[in-house]
């Protein structure tokens, strides 16, 4: 029997720390993946207490950056000769517009573009592992976005930013990701799903509140429940393109089920990798 591996993103803080420690709980190896070295040794700890679990390590990615994205990945694979569920769920909600060092709106990059590019590097070993699952955490919020395919980037008019709407346009773009992703994977025995974990107050808007960045909030673990409900559930074995909400399966809204879209903006993405 392989012991099977598991990857976070976001792994750190709010809802992803406790997909973490659910996942060791279980059983997985899970990879924690933070953006810093400071943080990640505070969250690696405390994850590791609370599962009760020595079974998570923790490895670092700047996932605005393409190119810490491929090493992230690399590096992955010259740890690991497996991957059974990989855990897309680190986002951003910065108040203001931020560009990142390959020039693309930060929502749009690490919210969207962090998802297609480190599922792109780490399929073959999702593959190789099969069956396995892809999680991506989008939101309820996804029924408020819409795709303005000119404007992708929100640079027309960056004094008029509006980070709530970017932020609903790129948890839409996630379910739209999901489809297209598990359409091209029917029969891989690979699976792709869009979950909403729930409205938690987590560091996502720390920008917004008083009170600082929080590692572990007890406030957020029933927020990782629909995440391993879908990384996990035997009933979910064969399942695949759909969107949950509270451990069940719900009707994504009527724009993340157009396919046409969804083959759009997959192009659009797979163009911008390098």
């Amino acid at each position: 029997m392989h012991e099977k591996v598991a990857i976070v993103t976001g792994g750190n803080s709010g809802i992803g720390i406790w997909t973490v420690i659910g996942l060791a709980r279980l059983g997985f190896r899970v990879v924690m993946v933070s953006r810093t070295q400071e943080r990640g040794d505070i969250a690696l700890p405390l994850a590791k207490e609370h599962a009760q679990s020595d079974k998570i390590d923790l490895m670092l990615a700047e996932l605005g950056s393409l190119k810490s994205i491929c090493a992230f990945a690399d590096s992955f694979k010259r740890r690991y000769d497996r991957l059974d569920v990989l855990v897309n769920n680190a986002a951003v909600m910065p108040e203001h517009r931020r560009v990142t060092e390959d020039g693309y709106e930060e929502q749009f990059a690490v919210n969207h573009l962090a998802y297609f590019a480190l599922t792109a590097h780490l399929l073959d070993w999702l593959k190789a592992s099969a069956p396995s699952r892809i999680v991506n955490v989008s939101s309820q919020l996804h029924a408020s976005g819409r795709i303005e395919w000119d404007d992708l980037q929100s640079a027309h008019h960056p004094q008029a930013y509006n980070s709530r709407q970017v932020y609903c346009n790129t948890k839409l773009m996630n379910v739209l990701f999901t489809n297209e992703l598990a359409r091209q994977l029917d029969g891989s025995n690979v699976t792709a799903n869009a979950l909403h974990p729930g409205v938690i107050d987590t560091n996502l808007s720390r920008e917004r509140r008083r009170g600082g960045y929080v590692t572990l909030n007890p406030n957020a673990e029933h927020g990782a429940a629909t995440s391993l409900y879908v990384a996990t559930s035997p009933a979910l074995e064969n399942v695949t393109g759909r969107y949950f909400d509270n451990s069940r399966e719900r009707e994504s809204s009527a724009p993340a089920r157009d396919m046409d879209a969804a083959k759009r903006l997959w192009k659009i993405t797979a163009d911008l990798m390098p």
